[in-house]
């Protein structure tokens, strides 16, 4: 696994190396053509370093066969030098000889020579159209020239640290440069200018600079020299790759950071990119390969790398983990078996699922989605639906709150009526009796006022008497008793009496004069009862099949009577048997009804209304446990309700129409009587869950005392 690994950098490094020849300096091929070198190696010795020319420089890192080669490291080939070596050492090494003959056409790299690991897409090197000279050349090519000290190459260690790394070569084409200050301790040697390596990345790509390994760009690129060595070696730095890499990465980084700013944040609900560091981006893709979610920038080695382009994309999604099947961890779910119901990959249908119905999964979605369509059809009626029935509740809240509006309104102005009429009974009571005591007071008050007149005359009389008795002078004695014989004028006291008023009956009246008012009131709000529930009322009519067989119902069924005799009647599972009950036609079931029965001369009766699953044979008790909200009258003038016990009923006046009243949704049965506009009973707090049907009993005959029938009235409208 090792040496796969070592063999797959190597070749990963020989390919950065011919792209690297091939992209950066590619006019080189035309103004340095490649040259011919003889088929026979040459015979000459080579020249050592020490032996070769100080006038002329030589790259320590290019290609020593060919010229155009760049001065990056280990761009020789297996078995080359490393940077640090002797013959690297030199600036002042010599280009090699090109040869003497004519210059041969341009030659560009073949694919097979661009590649040694997995397919690429080749980047084509742009390469000018040879152009025929105007004149023939007179001479040999020339050398390649020695740049002036301003056009140079400066070497650099590349073990330095800040170094660039390999040294830099000034080849006869342009190369972006970067105006470099001269050393004026430099004076009469060569200098060299620095190549910007920001404006060489921009016409590299990504693929020069991923690692075969783990398709990341470089970092901390190391000189694979492909040298064997019997122990493994501590790795060191290419520089002048690590920083190439480096400018790469800033740029790509710059890129990303410019076209991110275009591109839109990841909201709540949305795929972010899997890649992003920073704020995650929206994801344009996700690759169901890598299990990764990319956005535009990243997304871009999916669309030009080939290795890359193979893998499946699709709109971004999340948890791509679960699109994996779960058994075959590397392969993806495509597949759907109709037979399990379940999504599988291509290994499951040759094993676990081998003879099962499967279909792709676009299939199986088209007909998911037929099905879909269905539903939300279905769904949409489902809304409509539902849309309406909350209109309709909305409406009910509406009149509901007009209603307590109403309510309230006509509550407070009766309420507010009987107050003033309390207020003026207990004024007039207040009055009525001051008035009383002010007359019984004054009436007094003049008994007293004649008496202590007398009682003054009296004592005068007898102060007088008293002073004629203590007299000596018998003469005046004599004289003065003439005069006293005559009393003074007195009345008769004995009869005279004062009596205090009786104050009873002034409360009762003042009582009974509220209670008329009050009286008075409610008829009011019978009327106006009747009115809002005039839209209410209901064509009741009786139902055959439901009486007993003594009763006679009219033609038109608005009649029910005692018939003393029993007709041959079919004994269905509606009728009566035993007791002498009849219903109605119609039944209520939500909302109000209400309909008028007159039961004038009767003696006995029963009136209200049932549950459509009343027991109907036999015995029946008659209460609202058993479905029974009725109210019945016996003996002329009694009135009870049927409860158990029933409960008598103290009524002013015996009722000759009767109003029943049915509120479904509030639980409520009320009866009333209508001439007299009055409430009679009221059921509350009952619990309808089926339909009500209303139910009549004329009771037996009782010798014709009681012959009298039942009559449903026609509703009187109200004006």
């Amino acid at each position: 696994m090792l040496a796969r690994i070592e063999e797959m950098g190597r070749a990963q490094v020989e390919e950065n190396r011919l792209f690297l020849k091939a992209l950066l300096d590619p006019s080189a091929r035309q103004l340095n053509p490649v040259p011919q070198y003889p088929s026979e190696p040459p015979t000459s010795k080579p020249q050592e370093p020490s032996e070769l020319p100080t006038s002329e420089v030589q790259d320590p890192a290019a290609d020593l066969r060919g010229p155009g080669s760049i001065g990056a490291a280990d761009l020789r080939g297996p078995g080359a030098a490393d940077l640090r070596a002797v013959g690297a050492a030199d600036p002042r090494a010599q280009y090699p000889e090109p040869p003497t003959s004519e210059p041969s056409e341009p030659r560009i790299p073949e694919p097979s020579e661009l590649r040694t690991s997995e397919p690429q897409e080749p980047l084509e090197p742009r390469i000018p159209e040879p152009q025929e000279p105007s004149e023939p050349p007179t001479s040999e090519p020339s050398e390649p020239r020695i740049s002036e000290p301003r056009e140079a190459v400066r070497a650099a260690d590349p073990r330095a640290p800040g170094a660039v790394g390999a040294a830099e070569v000034h080849y006869p084409v342009a190369l972006p440069t970067t105006p470099v200050p001269r050393d004026p301790s430099a004076e009469g040697r060569p200098w060299f200018p620095t190549v910007d390596m920001s404006d060489v990345s921009c016409k590299l790509t990504e693929g020069q600079f991923l690692c075969s390994i783990c398709l990341d760009v470089f970092t901390d690129p190391c000189p694979n020299c492909n040298q064997r060595f019997s122990s493994r070696p501590e790795l060191q730095v290419n520089t002048f790759i690590s920083e190439m890499a480096a400018q790469f990465r800033q740029a790509a980084q710059q890129e990303a950071s410019s076209s991110s700013s275009e591109q839109q944040a990841a909201k709540p609900g949305e795929v972010p990119c899997d890649v992003c560091t920073g704020a995650k981006l929206k994801a344009l893709k996700s690759c169901l390969v890598c299990l990764e979610s990319y956005c535009e920038t990243h997304l871009e080695p999916h669309l030009t790398r080939p290795g890359l382009k193979r893998h499946q994309l699709m709109d971004p999604v999340e948890n791509l983990e679960g699109r994996m099947c779960l058994k075959h961890k590397d392969k993806p779910l495509e597949l759907f078996c109709k037979t399990d119901q379940t999504c599988v990959c291509m290994l499951c249908t040759v094993l676990d699922h081998k003879n099962h119905h499967v279909v792709p999964l676009e299939e199986e979605c088209e007909g998911k989605k037929a099905e879909m369509k269905k539903t939300e059809a279905e769904t949409k009626r489902m809304i409509q639906k539902r849309r309406l029935k909350i209109q309709e509740l909305k409406h009910s809240v509406q009149l509901s709150e007009e209603q307590a509006d109403r309510e309230i309104s006509v509550g407070v102005q009766v309420l507010t009526a009987l107050k003033e009429s309390v207020e003026r009974s207990q004024a007039e009571l207040i009055l009525t009796t001051k008035e009383k005591h002010r007359n019984t007071e004054k009436q007094a008050e003049g008994f007293i006022q004649e008496l202590e007149q007398e009682l003054c005359e009296l004592e005068k009389r007898s102060t007088e008497v008293k002073q004629l008795s203590c007299s000596e002078d018998h003469l005046h004695l004599l004289q003065s008793l003439r005069t006293l014989k005559a009393s003074p004028p007195t009345k008769n006291w004995t009869g005279v009496r004062v009596r205090p008023p009786s104050y009873e009956g002034t409360v009762m009246r003042a009582v009974k004069q509220l209670e008329e008012t009050l009286s008075k009131q409610m008829k009011k709000l019978f009327e106006g009862e009747l009115k809002r529930v005039q839209r209410s009322a209901v064509d009741v009519t009786l139902d055959p099949d439901s009486a007993n067989p003594y009763l006679i119902l009219s033609d038109d069924g608005k009649q029910v009577k005692d018939g003393d005799v029993k007709k041959n009647l079919p004994d269905n599972p509606e009728r009566f048997d035993t007791c002498a009950l009849v219903l109605a036609k119609q039944s209520f079931s939500s909302g109000r009804s209400y309909y008028e029965v007159q039961v004038k001369g009767k003696t006995k009766w029963d009136l209200g209304v049932v549950r459509e699953s009343i027991n109907r044979k036999g015995r029946i008790t008659m209460t609202p446990q058993n479905g029974f909200w009725t109210i019945f009258l016996r003996n002329e003038n009694q009135y009870y309700v049927h409860t158990n016990p029933a409960v008598r009923l103290s009524l002013r006046s015996r009722p000759q129409k009767v109003k029943v009243l049915v509120d479904y949704e509030e639980g409520l049965v009320s009866f009333y009587d209508v001439d007299a506009a009055a409430l009679i009973y009221t059921f509350t707090h009952c619990c309808f869950t089926e339909k009500l049907f209303p139910l009549f009993s004329p009771c037996l005959n009782e010798s014709g005392k009681n012959s009298a029938p039942l009559i449903i009235s026609p509703v009187n409208h109200m004006e």
